[in-house]
């Protein structure tokens, strides 16, 4: 169920959903700013005041803003958080694409309790992490750490990476710079702790955005859960639309569903124009790209059981903003309305125009597994 409801100066987008009638509920918010001419502390205000009401009886997993200009933007949003309820913060600048200053991403569930530092309930630990940084001479010795440092925190929690994270998110300065250096860097680490082609890796994006600080060349987000049994994370390929992406040097999977006793979700990568070979697709055509996009996310949906009316959440990144209405016609038409945040970020090669990843979640659950 999505709900629309514009209240003063901000739109707030919440899709909710529950299997069954006693299920825990989960609540994906989108928001932002009604009126993008707006000076940034009062869309700031205004987002923060829905981002309390979306709050309000739930825990709080995730929060991730979305900045125009974080130089200017970042330390008055920071101060301002403490007004909101505790959780896990990600701030990365990537300009709304609607022309605001700031947008919000936030993952609530009804009420968990808390163990080990995160939100647990029924025998799972729900564990986010949010702008996790590291001090580095450039984006190699920056991943190392980052993720050195993953491990540190997961490992004090619990948790392996290797074993229990569902999903990254890695946010570069310069991606067109930077990209090769984080590449080799997550390849080293995970060589280390034995996720290879043949084993599995992870779902994650790896897209431009920076923050206030210029020291700033990586940062990362992660999700993971404890106490899954085996069988319940699986990866996604969906091989007759997109190749591994080891095919091109790289170490992620396209998708990843974690399937509970009454539920299943489903986290698919970032996805562009690709083919079942590795190969950009329509050069230089957004719209097109954006519809190979689209044809590609709802492979990997449906080899999870999910189509694209399952998606909960979905970010949307274009290169060039000029690019914007062409896309968002093409996303529009085949996603639901409101579950859709477009934002600014250029993608890991040149050649693609638009990536998208989501979050879905269906009513598949296997009666094997304990409940969500």
């Amino acid at each position: 169920m999505t709900n629309f409801a514009p209240i003063m100066d901000k739109r707030t987008f919440t899709h909710r959903f529950a299997s069954g009638k006693y299920a825990l509920a989960e609540y994906h918010s989108l928001v932002s700013p009604s009126d993008p001419s707006l000076a940034f502390e009062r869309q700031m205000n205004s987002v923060l005041e829905a981002a309390e009401e979306a709050s309000a009886g739930r825990t709080v997993h995730f929060r991730r803003f979305f900045l125009s200009d974080a130089a200017n933007q970042q330390l008055l949003l920071e101060a301002a958080l403490g007004r909101l309820s505790p959780a896990p913060v990600s701030v990365v600048q990537q300009a709304p694409l609607d022309g605001s200053r700031i947008a919000l991403w936030q993952y609530a569930t009804d009420p968990m309790e808390t163990q080990d530092g995160a939100p647990a309930h029924n025998g799972y630990r729900h564990c986010w992490t949010g702008s996790l940084k590291a001090e580095g001479k450039d984006s190699l010795a920056q991943t190392a750490s980052i993720f050195q440092a993953l491990e540190g925190q997961f490992a004090r929690q619990g948790l392996s990476v290797a074993r229990d994270t569902v999903r990254t998110w890695i946010f570069m300065r310069d991606v067109d710079a930077d990209y090769p250096g984080m590449v080799k860097g997550r390849r080293e680490y995970f060589d280390s702790i034995g996720l290879t082609a043949d084993t599995h890796y992870i779902a994650s994006t790896g897209i431009e955005g920076r923050t206030a600080d210029s020291r700033d060349i990586v940062e990362l987000d992660a999700y993971a859960v404890g106490g899954l049994q085996e069988g319940q994370m699986r990866y996604l390929y969906a091989p007759e639309h997109l190749s591994r992406t080891s095919v091109y040097g790289v170490t992620f999977e396209r998708g990843t569903s974690v399937t509970y006793g009454d539920r299943r979700h489903v986290f698919i990568s970032g996805t562009a124009s690709i083919d079942a070979l590795g190969q950009v697709m329509h050069t230089g055509d957004a719209g097109a790209q954006a519809g190979r996009m689209l044809e590609n996310v709802e492979a990997l949906m449906a080899e999870a059981g999910a189509g694209l009316d399952d998606i909960a959440m979905a970010i949307v990144y274009l290169r060039d903003p000029a690019d914007f209405r062409i896309v968002k016609e093409k996303v529009s038409a085949a996603c639901p309305e409101g579950r859709i945040l477009y934002v600014h970020a250029p993608v890991c090669r040149p050649s693609w125009l638009v990536e998208m990843e989501c979050t879905g979640m269906v009513s598949a659950g296997n009666p094997g597994f304990r409940d969500f």
